[in-house]
């Protein structure tokens, strides 16, 4: 990426330089290329697209192509927009005042064009920051042509006392302010298709039409748009003229691993040193938040269409880490992990981050999370220990005996505020968990075997091996037929 020589302040020792006026989408490709060459990442934060997205964004800037980036929400779609600042040169010349970024040696407008007649040489030029070449604009129904592409102002002609008939009387809208930059628009097919035609002659020719004004402006902009697929929203579609003249659409989607979701929410969340400090974040924990979110993705109680974002288990992760931190404060400050009753914190998180079908709406908001979060440790279960419902099936030996026939006659309560003297306690009232957690997950740390024996009680609730319920603040585990006859009495 070439440094450019900003001390230079007149027209005349600009062309004096080295400088080389180039098209926006020139700039791209050639720092992207010298990007490449030097073996950089083109984003910073982008996790999970190096062999997707990543490339197809490159062969659209190598081939000079306005992009539209289509997915779901929660898939880095404005943010790989705003990265591509990083790949414009870190300044260029502008005109000085010009509202649309004139380049000194090429100007377009009639501002630029008088002022290079009436200074020449000496024309003042400053140098404007690739930061600054960036204008992003969320399509609502109410953004009119005026705003994207510009109208006659009457209080600037009254001031200047022009009639309108004078160009110098239109006020620029967003799009020529863009000149020479990057201009977003982030959910495309919200945008009334009246104003998508408005669109077309920008990306098919580069001009703009204001009013009746006879006004070509050879305007230098890369377009980029995002946008949910059109059968997400009944709110409107990227009208098929205006699809066309988008050279590049480019296909975004969700984690396909567990190990790229973790990453991203560990990198996203926002966890304050103070909480780090107090609180261990569990490995086994942090990987069934992430196959919540997997669940939810695959889940016939939830609309499809609408996605899971990526925030769920951002936003899930910070109520996992706030619940432990919340236990640590009220037990004096002590250390504590998170475990996995935490997970009843989440919900507020996911209630608020998935849209339900009918049939969940039936279920619920609430009793669709914990049935996630059911599903979850179902999934992950059967990876350390043997399957409950094999062992059924194939009447093999139940390793899990002695713990379930403890509760034919006892109960157990781990809730949320317990110190951790208390949950130590309490897990090994339980004969037969800790050798069970011995041998199938064996050479763990004091802590996280805690962790593993609570899991298997988890675990059995899920499988209706036991009796679990979410009490106040807590979970109790009793014994699955003593429950059953309690709730038969409840009904006579």
């Amino acid at each position: 990426m070439k440094k450019q020589d900003t001390s230079i302040r007149t027209l005349g020792d600009l062309k004096k330089s080295a400088y080389q006026s180039k098209k926006v989408k020139d700039e791209l490709r050639d720092n992207l290329i010298a990007k490449m060459q030097a073996g950089e990442a083109m984003f910073e934060g982008i996790v999970g697209y190096e062999n997707t997205v990543i490339p197809e964004i490159q062969r659209a800037i190598l081939a000079r192509h306005n992009m539209n980036f289509l997915g779901l929400r929660g898939q880095a779609k404005t943010r790989m927009a705003r990265g591509l600042v990083g790949l414009l040169d870190e300044y260029i010349p502008v005109v000085e005042g010009s509202e649309i970024n004139d380049d000194p040696l090429n100007p377009l407008s009639r501002y630029a064009l008088d002022l290079i007649e009436q200074h020449g040489d000496k024309t003042p030029i400053s140098w404007l920051h690739r930061s600054k070449r960036y204008v992003e604009k969320l399509a609502t129904p109410d953004v009119s042509v005026a705003d994207l592409i510009g109208d006659v102002d009457p209080i600037k002609a009254a001031n200047m006392g022009l009639n309108y008939a004078d160009e110098r009387v239109i006020h620029f809208g967003l799009i020529p302010r863009a000149n020479r930059g990057l201009f977003v628009i982030n959910e495309l097919p919200d945008l009334q298709a009246r104003i998508q035609v408005a669109l077309f002659n920008m990306l098919q020719e580069g001009d703009i039409q204001i009013r009746g004004f006879q006004l070509r402006l050879d305007l230098d902009v890369e377009f980029v748009f995002t946008a949910n697929p059109e059968d997400y929203t009944n709110r409107g579609s990227i009208i098929t003229p205006l699809k066309d003249r988008i050279q590049s659409q480019i296909l975004t989607h969700y984690p396909k691993d567990i190990e790229i979701s973790k990453k991203i929410t560990l990198q996203e969340a926002q966890i304050l040193p103070q909480q780090n400090e107090k609180v261990q974040q569990s490995d086994l924990v942090s990987e069934l938040l992430e196959l919540i979110a997997f669940e939810a993705r695959s889940s016939e109680l939830i609309d499809q269409k609408s996605g899971v974002s990526a925030r769920l288990t951002i936003t899930a992760f910070e109520h996992l880490v706030a619940a432990a931190e919340r236990r640590s404060i009220l037990n004096g400050g002590e250390q504590t992990s998170t475990r996995i009753g935490d997970l009843a914190a989440i919900v507020p998180a996911v209630t608020g981050k998935v849209e339900l079908v009918y049939e969940g709406e039936q279920e619920g908001a609430a009793g669709v999370a914990f049935g996630l979060i059911g599903k979850a440790i179902r999934t992950k279960f059967p990876q350390i220990f043997p399957n409950p419902e094999t062992i059924k099936r194939r009447k093999l030996e139940d390793p899990f005996l002695e713990s379930k026939s403890w509760f034919t006659e006892n109960e157990l309560y781990l809730g949320a505020e317990m110190s951790e003297k208390e949950y130590h306690d309490a897990l090994h009232s339980v004969p037969g968990l800790r050798d069970v957690v011995g041998k199938y997950a064996p050479n763990l740390n004091a802590g996280d075997e805690l962790l593993m024996m609570e899991f298997v009680l988890h675990a059995l609730g899920e499988f209706n091996l036991i009796n679990k319920d979410v009490a106040d603040e807590g979970h109790s585990f009793s014994d699955l037929f003593n429950q059953l006859f309690s709730d038969e009495d409840y009904e006579e």
